[in-house]
């Protein structure tokens, strides 16, 4: 065997042992609904994971409500807020799929909840502003086909299995 090809092999024989490329970071969006319980049914998404351009980890999640919640959001717009959920909620709500998305996609996913979070009050309506309505843009933003014509936006998990049976991919 010549010198050069037991270089060759050397040098494969050490790339096949163990020295590991370092493993791509990613982020996770997950869609979750909460049916009725100690609050009405509502829509949310976990991020989770980490950046690959910064290596920064992601951990939050974002849910969109009105501020106080009374028979006033049946009669018009009200005040409404992003918020973020504890841990035991996240638990006892259904997560409905993950998306996994790239650095640009999570930025994006960033401005678009930094958006609903400042718009002008009164920011929530029941029927054209809601939390069905936050996810709807969230998931368009993470390259997911959604019915923006959809007769489910007070019906969290129904509308989110209607946006998983538009993404077959998602299955």
């Amino acid at each position: 065997m010549t010198r050069g090809l037991r270089l060759i092999l050397y040098c494969l024989a050490l790339l096949c042992t163990g020295l590991a490329l370092p493993a791509r970071a990613e982020v996770v969006v997950s869609f979750y609904s909460h049916d009725f319980g100690n609050r009405f049914p509502h829509a949310f998404i976990v991020l989770k994971g980490r950046l690959d351009g910064t290596g920064e980890v992601v951990d939050a999640n974002y849910g969109f409500t009105a501020v106080t919640v009374s028979p006033a959001i049946l009669w018009g717009s009200v005040k409404g807020k992003v918020e973020s959920s504890k841990a035991d909620y996240i638990g006892k709500s259904d997560r409905q799929f993950d998306v996994t998305v790239d650095d640009a996609t999570y930025r994006r996913l960033v401005a678009k909840i930094a958006e609903w979070r400042d718009r002008e009050q009164p920011s929530y309506s029941l029927n054209k502003r809601n939390c069905v309505h936050f996810v709807m843009e969230l998931a368009e933003v993470a390259g997911l086909k959604v019915n923006r014509k959809s007769k489910l936006f007070k019906k969290p998990k129904s509308f989110l299995i209607e946006v998983k049976g538009l993404n077959p991919k998602l299955d």
